[in-house]
């Protein structure tokens, strides 16, 4: 996501090369850079013309910082107004001073209202608060029956009374179940259409007047660019929101959405969709999007994504093994598919800071290096995955394993060679496995060493903390090295 916008910033910065300083002069084609880059992102023109008069009037005033050039200057300008344009920080979800929380999902139909309804469940869990989703969607056929399935999926009840009931009821009896089960939070689902009608609009106000919600959230469809904003804000006024989820954003490049809700609307953006997966959906930071829609990378969602789906045990355990040198092919699937759990290779890359110049081409190439070595790692015998010096004494197993995954005796030559250096070199360095070193982070062609190529990778220094666990550390975010 925002991959043109992104690109198109970049230009923006090559205007102020070899300045001493920022000008009114060289600043102007900066400016019309960074003006063409968000309407190309389509990000509302009000928006733009105040985003671009922001921005020229802080760097006109601001003040020469030694050591920090006109071109990094402006870049932390426009950082620190991306930021205030979407809303400084995080708007969590409502929490109820006494259960349950309501929260009242409202949208169009085809936004992914009901799936996100789901995703918003799934977190809830993960953050051990309970929850029970409510299917008032009477109109769109099967609906009800898309929700329960998602329930079943997610562990997580679904209350409904049929698609012959008022839904205005079904609401109101759900929050009744909701009370009687001792659930912390209940998810309403309500009826979407095509476009904005006053029968639609008028359930809705029903809906949230019988069951006063904590938290109304619109759920948006981040493809439709600023007409996301447009429909938040005409939602607010007519019904009263206090948030919304922008779904989808995963396949939009351009990110005008983004930028657009919470200045057009008034409300804020509270979760993001970044994938079908019912576990993609993530919290709205504003810093952390403005960081990498400037190729700054997004290193605090990386760490948060390795704590959700790292074992602790797991990681300790795979330490020892590292620093004794008995780190095996078995340890290396489960690194492998630990990355998967995590989301796209791609995805991952680009919250790692220098990562996402990164081609398409490049992580596609990546991507298929990792298949080939999971299916040659496949074809071993359980004997040969726990003592890869086996392989290297014996060419018939070789052989054996190139014919098994489809592939050359010299490719399979090739990983043992590079996973017993990688093996020796983790050992002197005393680097851990995940999520201190991601062996194999750096296997893919042009993305440095690691299973296929020579040093491991970097890993994320300043996050490991004792026992292996991930922790953030507390740090100023600096410009100077951009």
């Amino acid at each position: 996501m925002f991959d043109a916008l992104a690109d198109r910033l970049e230009d923006a910065w090559k205007k102020l090369r070899g300045q001493d300083k920022i000008s009114e002069s060289n600043i102007k084609e900066a400016l019309q850079e960074v003006r063409r880059a968000l309407l190309a992102a389509d990000v509302n023109l009000q928006v733009v013309r105040g985003f671009i008069k922001d921005v020229e009037q802080k760097a006109l005033g601001a003040d020469v910082i030694t050591g920090v050039n006109p071109g990094q200057q402006f870049i932390k300008i426009v950082y620190d107004e991306l930021v205030n344009l979407m809303g400084e920080s995080n708007v969590p979800l409502a929490q109820a001073d006494q259960a349950p929380t309501v929260i009242l999902m409202a949208g169009l139909q085809g936004t992914g209202k009901t799936t996100a309804t789901a995703k918003l469940a799934l977190y809830l869990r993960k953050e051990n608060r309970s929850a029970l989703m409510v299917a008032t969607d009477v109109y769109r056929p099967a609906a009800i029956d898309q929700l329960k399935t998602l329930g079943q999926q997610i562990d997580v009840p679904v209350f409904d009374l049929g698609s012959d009931a008022n839904p205005v009821e079904i609401a109101r009896q759900g929050v009744e179940k909701a009370k009687e089960l001792g659930v912390d939070t209940v998810l309403i689902d309500t009826a979407g259409r095509l476009q904005i009608d006053p029968q639609m609009m008028a359930e809705l106000a029903q809906i949230k007047q019988v069951v006063n919600p904590d938290d109304t959230l619109l759920v948006v469809d981040a493809m439709t660019g600023q007409e996301a904003a447009n429909l938040t804000h005409t939602f607010h006024e007519q019904i009263g929101i206090t948030g919304a989820i922008l779904t989808k954003l995963d396949g939009d490049t351009r990110g005008g959405a983004a930028l657009s809700v919470r200045q057009i609307s008034g409300q804020p953006i509270k979760f993001v969709g970044v994938g079908e997966k019912v576990e993609a959906l993530q919290p709205f930071y504003p810093d952390r999007l403005a960081s990498r829609i400037l190729n700054m990378g997004d290193v605090l969602t990386l760490v948060e994504k390795a704590q959700e789906a790292i074992d602790v045990g797991d990681v300790e355990k795979l330490q020892n093994k590292i620093l004794e040198a008995t780190f095996d092919f078995d340890d290396f699937i489960k690194q492998m598919r630990f990355m998967k759990n995590m989301g796209s290779l791609g995805g991952l890359l680009k919250m790692i800071p220098g990562m996402n110049k990164l081609s398409s081409g490049d992580i596609e190439k990546g991507e298929k290096e990792l298949k080939r070595t999971e299916a040659m790692i496949s074809s071993m015998t359980t004997e040969e995955r726990k003592n890869p010096d086996l392989l290297a004494k014996s060419p018939g197993r070789r052989r054996r394993i190139a014919q098994g995954s489809g592939h050359s005796e010299t490719d399979v030559s090739k990983l043992i060679t590079n996973f017993t250096k990688m093996r020796t070199m983790m050992q002197q360095m005393g680097m851990g496995g995940m999520p201190g070193g991601m062996p194999g982070m750096g296997a893919m062609p042009g993305m440095g060493g690691g299973m296929l190529g020579g040093q491991p990778g970097p890993g994320f220094r300043g996050y490991k903390g004792k026992g292996g666990k991930v922790k953030k550390k507390k740090k100023k975010k600096g410009f100077g090295q951009l």
